[in-house]
C-alpha cells in the first residue's frame, strides 16, 4: 500500500511484490504470549522475512507476564510457523526472536525494557527505530501506554529515529470509553505515531477496491446515485464464537463487526477521491462518509435496525449447538449475534441510495462481500425477458476477487437473455495469491504509511453511529431470542427489512 518514495527495493516474488523498508528496528510485542501473537503475528512477520519485506537488522522482542526462556518462546514460534514455505530462512528468522518477562503495569519492568532495548539497539545496529504492538486484552492497553510514557520509551531516541505504537481493536467499548482512550494514548504518544489496526483494511481486494473506483475511468462516472440503485456489505460467519464467548457477551455483533470492520468497507466504498494517495488524504475522506450517515433515532431504529442470535441447527450437515448452549454463555444471555440495518448517506453523491450491512456468526456460509447493485435499464425493448439489473460484487474473504454480471444473449432463435459473469480471482491473476493482512499492515506501518489505519476522529465518529443503536438495545431486551436457527441465513425481520424496500439480499 506504501508509496514506491520510501522504497529501496521492489520486485515481484511469489505471487506479490516484495518492499524492502529502508529502517532496522526492534519489534516489542506485548502479549506475545497469547492467542493473536501465536495465530497472526508471528506468522505475519516471518511472511515479511523470507520475502525481504523486513530490513535485515530486526529484533522481535515478546513482552509478557508469563515467564518463559528466550528458546522456549523461540520454540513456540517455530510451532505457530508455516509448515511448508521459506524453511531456508526459518532458523535466521528464529535468532531475531528473544522473549521479556515483565508485568505490564509495573515501572521496574520498562526500566529493564528500556535497558535491554538499549542494548539490542547497540548489538544490531537498530538505529533507536522502535515499534510496539498492544496485542494483550483491551484493559491492559491503558497499563501499557501509560508506563511507556513514563519510562520515556514513548520518545523517539533522537531525531533520526522513530517510535510508533500499533493497537489492536476492539478500541474502546462505546463513544465515551473510546475517547477517554485517544485521550490517554494522544497525552503519550503524537497522532502521527498512532496506528489503530483494522485487519480488515490489509486485505488486496479492499486496497483494490480503491485501484478499482480511482484507477479505472469505465467505473467511477457510474459511482453515484444516478446509476446505482443500492449498496449491501455482507461479513458473514459460519463459526460460532468459538473460544471468545467472554469476550463476544460483553460485545456482540455490532460492537465486534459494525463498528470497526463493516463501517469501514462502508466508508472506502462511498467516499470521494482523494486529492492524493496519502494516509491524511485518504482518511480525511473517509471521515466526511462516517459524518454524512444519518444518524439513527429510537425511530429509525426500530424500522431499520434488525437483530438475532443463532439457535441449534445444522452447520455442514452435523448439528451445532445455540449461542445459549456454548461454553461460557448465560443460558439466558440477550447478547446479539446477527444485525442488519439499512443506513443512508447524506451527501450529493449517495442521496437516497440505501445502504444494507449484515453481519452475523453461525450462517450459512462464511463471506464477506460487497455488492453494488445498478439501477435497471430505463426502457426494455426485449419484451418477454426478464433482464436482471446489473451488480458488481467484490469478494473480499474466502476467495479475494471481483465479479460483474450483466445479460447476455442465450444460444439459439429466440432473443432469451441469460446473466453471465465476468470473474477476477487473485490466486489465478497473481500467482499464489494475496499477502497476508497483518503482514501487509506491519510493513505499513514499519515503514510509516498510515493510509490503511484508523484515525481517532474516525474511530470516534464511527461510535457516534452506533452508540444509539446499543442505548436501544439494553433498553428493550429481545423477547424472541434465539430468532435464527444456525445454518440459515439469519432471522426472517433481516428478510422483511429489505423487502420492504422492494429488494432481496444476496444469498448465502
Amino acid at each position: 500500500m506504501s508509496s514506491t518514495t520510501d522504497v529501496a527495493e521492489s520486485v515481484l516474488t511469489d505471487g506479490y511484490y516484495c518492499e524492502i523498508p529502508s529502517d532496522p528496528c526492534a519489534i516489542v510485542m506485548f502479549g506475545a504470549s497469547g492467542d493473536l501473537a501465536k495465530r497472526k503475528l508471528l506468522p505475519a512477520l516471518f511472511d515479511l522475512a523470507i520475502h525481504s519485506c523486513l530490513a535485515p537488522r530486526f529484533r522481535v522482542v515478546g513482552f509478557a507476564r508469563t515467564e518463559m526462556s528466550d528458546d522456549k518462546f523461540r520454540a513456540a514460534a517455530d510451532e505457530a510457523l508455516p509448515k511448508k514455505g521459506g524453511d531456508d530462512k526459518r532458523a535466521d528468522f528464529l535468532k531475531h526472536l528473544e522473549y521479556f518477562t515483565g508485568n505490564y503495569d509495573e515501572p521496574e519492568s520498562y526500566a529493564r525494557l528500556e535497558k535491554h532495548l538499549d542494548e539490542i539497539d547497540q548489538q544490531g545496529q537498530l538505529g533507536g527505530n522502535r515499534l510496539y504492538y498492544l496485542s494483550t486484552p483491551p484493559d491492559v492497553y491503558t497499563h501499557v501506554i501509560e508506563q511507556l510514557g513514563k519510562s520515556g520509551l514513548a520518545k523517539p531516541k533522537s531525531k533520526d529515529s522513530w517510535t510508533r505504537i500499533i493497537i489492536e481493536k476492539p478500541f474502546g467499548h462505546d463513544g465515551p470509553s473510546a475517547c477517554q482512550l485517544n485521550a490517554k494514548v494522544l497525552q503519550v504518544f503524537d497522532e502521527a505515531q498512532v496506528y489503530r489496526i483494522d485487519h480488515y483494511l490489509g486485505k488486496e481486494t479492499v486496497q483494490n477496491l480503491l485501484v478499482f473506483r480511482f484507477g479505472n475511468g469505465i467505473f467511477e462516472p457510474l459511482w453515484n446515485r444516478n446509476y446505482i440503485d443500492s449498496v449491501q456489505i455482507t461479513a458473514s460467519e459460519s463459526l460460532g464464537v468459538e473460544r471468545r464467548a467472554a469476550f463476544y457477551e460483553s460485545a456482540g455483533a455490532l460492537r465486534d463487526m459494525i463498528q470497526s470492520h463493516v463501517l469501514q468497507l462502508t466508508s472506502i466504498v462511498a467516499m470521494e477521491s482523494p486529492a492524493t494517495f496519502g494516509a491524511n488524504s485518504v482518511r480525511n475522506e473517509k471521515i466526511k462518509i462516517l459524518q454524512s450517515i444519518r444518524p439513527f433515532t429510537p425511530e429509525s431504529i426500530a424500522k431499520t435496525v434488525v437483530r438475532g442470535q443463532y439457535g441449534p441447527g445444522k452447520i455442514g450437515g452435523k448439528d451445532v449447538a445455540g449461542y445459549r448452549q456454548e461454553p461460557g454463555v448465560n443460558p439466558d444471555s440477550a447478547t446479539e449475534t446477527f444485525v442488519a440495518l439499512k443506513l443512508l448517506v447524506d451527501n450529493w453523491r449517495w442521496s437516497g441510495v440505501p445502504f444494507f450491512l449484515r453481519t452475523g456468526k453461525r450462517l450459512a456460509r462464511p463471506a464477506t462481500e460487497i455488492a453494488i447493485q445498478f439501477k435497471k435499464a430505463p426502457h426494455m425493448v426485449f419484451q418477454g425477458s426478464d433482464v436482471q439489473p446489473n451488480s458488481l460484487v467484490m469478494n473480499i474473504q474466502p476467495d479475494e476477487g471481483i465479479s460483474l454480471s450483466f445479460g447476455a444473449k442465450a444460444p439459439g432463435s429466440q432473443m432469451q437473455i441469460r446473466p453471465v459473469k465476468m470473474d477476477f480471482e487473485y490466486k489465478q491473476a497473481f500467482s499464489s495469491g494475496s499477502r497476508e493482512a497483518y503482514a501487509t499492515l506491519i510493513n505499513d506501518c514499519i515503514r510509516g504509511d498510515a493510509t490503511l489505519f484508523d484515525r481517532a476522529d474516525s474511530v470516534e465518529a464511527a461510535w457516534g453511529l452506533v452508540d444509539p443503536i446499543l442505548q436501544a438495545f439494553r433498553n428493550a431486551k429481545p423477547s424472541s431470542f434465539p430468532n435464527y436457527a444456525a445454518g440459515s441465513s439469519g432471522p426472517q425481520a433481516a428478510q422483511d427489512l429489505v423487502a420492504a424496500e422492494g429488494r432481496a439480499w444476496r444469498p448465502l
